[in-house]
């Protein structure tokens, strides 16, 4: 069996196959690298480097927006998990993550932002979840969260905001 047949084995919540009767079960994804199968619910991407992780509902949606495995984001690196405080799910990535909320939606996080938001604690920091993906500012990078943003500049490197107040620690 192969990496991706045993981690559906683990999650049956997956449904049936969506290409059943098409011969090939995998799909080789044309990098040298991964391999992946699509599910009725969701799909199973696998590398030798990252091992098999499933992908799934509106992180999935924005991860394909996004251009998926192609993405800047890379491969998933872990399963869809909820977080926790049981309010919001995540993926997490080979170069960043998405965090989903049914307030916020899907939004990805990543680089020197996601650095400063994970040592801030994540979504139990004081910023709570993303509600935007990171986006150009003028002379740099943001990401707005619930409780303010995370602003990057070449110079200056990553600053989260509150109500308009730089924090510098």
């Amino acid at each position: 069996m192969t990496a991706i047949g045993d981690k559906r084995r683990q999650l049956p919540f997956l449904g049936n196959p969506v290409d059943e009767g098409a011969g090939s079960a995998e799909m080789d994804l044309g990098d040298g690298r991964g391999r992946a199968r699509d599910y009725e619910h969701g799909s199973i991407y696998f590398t030798q480097q990252t091992g098999a992780h499933e992908v799934h509902g509106d992180i999935r949606v924005k991860w394909a927006q996004l251009r998926g495995h192609r993405s800047f984001l890379g491969y998933p690196t872990t399963d869809e998990t909820g977080t926790p405080d049981g309010r919001g799910r995540f993926n997490h990535f080979e170069h960043g993550s998405i965090y989903w909320t049914p307030q916020t939606g899907a939004h990805e996080v990543h680089g020197a932002i996601l650095g400063l938001w994970a040592n801030m604690g994540f979504e139990r920091s004081k910023l709570r979840y993303p509600k935007s993906d990171e986006m150009d500012m003028p002379g740099g990078r943001l990401s707005r969260f619930e409780g303010g943003e995370i602003r990057w500049t070449q110079t200056g490197g990553p600053k989260a905001v509150f109500g308009g107040i730089l924090d510098d620690g």
